[in-house]
């Protein structure tokens, strides 16, 4: 429900009585929603979860700046969601995966959901990691593994997503997490599980199971590694997290606030990489001048990426919880209510990008794109998602030629999901180079 000023309901709701936003079909197409909603209805009253859907780019900005009336402190909505996401199993598999759940160490609050100043304080341990000298640092390493992969996949063919995307990420991010090599099986594994909990596809209650096993095989890893980091310091993320202190309280992290720091990056490091890598292979595949370009003109990667990230954002929308009563874009929100902001929505607003569908390789400030989102919560991993995007799609195009999918499976179609936007599958077919 829309409120406009000084009225109850805006008459433009009485046209959007038909939209769901948690509908199957609008999580893998939103793009329609969005864009009436934005024309009609900028901050939309979802009421099952007292929530407001803001999709204008411009309102998107007012309430990050506000950190203050919008709170990054919603851990009630994701614990919500997550039981939502668990009614209806079995009595017996609750109670397995309730015993499994009880072995788990709880994750406090760290970066994701918290405000200044407690946000800095966990945000300044690992920000070293991710300077722009730092990732630049690193270059080699990322460019060693995209390469190896990208030979790889040019042997194998295939599932881009299997062959590719997915791979080099989650390759990345546990080398930079400092993961043993006789570990990689457990860690993929479960970094993989992790950000599966953020989708809405159908699941049996087998693979809920199977999930929570996962979950705890991982937290039992990484806890491992972070003991032994403390006895032997490595050149690695994990290092950093168990030695450093929080310096007001003089402290080592706990080891939930420590496992709480690494879930983040595990699905910031590598999903949201690996949904770029296959949103912008499709764009590719449906626009063959795209290759042409990029291949007379390799600076025209860093705009490909970006319009990559606008178009299809891997992050369409992270909530905040308003603090008190207040008004954004003429709507009344109380206090208590969540926001969700819709980063997907305001990357295809045409107030701020002209022609928000297309890929535009000559865009203007196609760096203003939000994929990475604003403000203090700014994606801290955004230089080496970038680094990896920057080198792996020259890597590929160097290596193959007339790419295009492969008709003899469905269409591409997004995983539907509240939060992210990924895709499963992309079966591509192209000529060697």
């Amino acid at each position: 429900m829309y409120f406009a000023p000084g009225s109850d309901v805006s008459e433009a709701q009485a046209n959007l009585d038909d939209i769901s936003v948690f509908d199957v079909q609008t999580l893998i197409d939103p793009y329609e929603t969005y864009s009436r909603l934005r024309d009609n209805a900028p901050v939309f009253h979802v009421p099952e979860l007292n929530m407001f859907y803001v999709t204008r780019y411009d309102l998107l900005r007012e309430a990050l700046k506000d950190t203050e009336t919008y709170s990054s402190k919603f851990d009630e909505f994701m614990n919500m969601t997550r039981e939502a996401g668990l009614a209806g199993l079995p009595e017996d598999i609750r109670t397995e995966l309730d015993e499994i759940v009880a072995q788990l160490i709880p994750s406090p609050p760290t970066m994701l959901t918290l405000d200044e100043p407690e946000h800095t304080k966990y945000r300044s341990l690992v920000s070293q990691l991710f300077t722009g000298s730092q990732v630049k640092k690193a270059e080699d390493q990322v460019a060693a593994v995209v390469n190896r992969v990208a030979d790889a996949y040019v042997e194998t063919g295939g599932d881009f997503m299997a062959g590719f995307a997915f791979p080099v990420p989650l390759r990345i991010i546990g080398d930079r997490l400092g993961i043993p090599e006789d570990s990689r099986d457990i860690f993929d594994a479960g970094a993989t599980a992790a950000a599966s909990g953020l989708r809405m596809s159908p699941i049996t209650p087998e693979e809920t199971l199977r999930r929570a096993h996962l979950a705890l095989d991982l937290q039992n890893l990484l806890v491992g590694l972070i003991e032994a980091r403390r006895e032997d310091p490595q050149d690695d993320m994990i290092t950093i997290l168990a030695t450093s202190k929080l310096e007001e309280e003089n402290r080592h992290l706990t080891h939930g606030e420590a496992l709480s720091i690494l879930q983040q990056f595990l699905v910031a490091g590598h999903e949201t990489t690996t949904s770029t890598f296959g949103w912008g292979m499709l764009a590719l595949c449906r626009n063959p001048s795209l290759q042409d370009e990029l291949r007379a003109d390799p600076g025209l990667t860093r705009t490909f990426v970006e319009e990559a990230l606008r178009v299809e954002s891997p992050v369409q929308g992270l909530p905040r919880r308003v603090t008190k009563d207040t008004e954004l874009g003429g709507c009344k929100i109380p206090a208590g209510s969540f926001v969700m902001l819709r980063y997907g929505a305001a990357n295809r607003d045409e107030r701020q990008f002209e022609n928000p569908e297309e890929v535009d390789l000559h865009r203007k400030k196609a760096g203003m794109q939000m994929a990475f989102g604003s403000g203090v919560h700014h994606c801290i991993g955004a230089p080496l998602a970038r680094q990896e995007l920057n080198l792996g799609f020259p890597a590929l195009l160097d290596r193959i030629e007339n790419i295009r999918l492969d008709d003899s499976f469905p269409e591409p179609v997004a995983e539907p999901s509240f939060i992210l936007r990924n895709l499963p599958e992309l079966h591509i077919l192209f000529d060697r180079r």
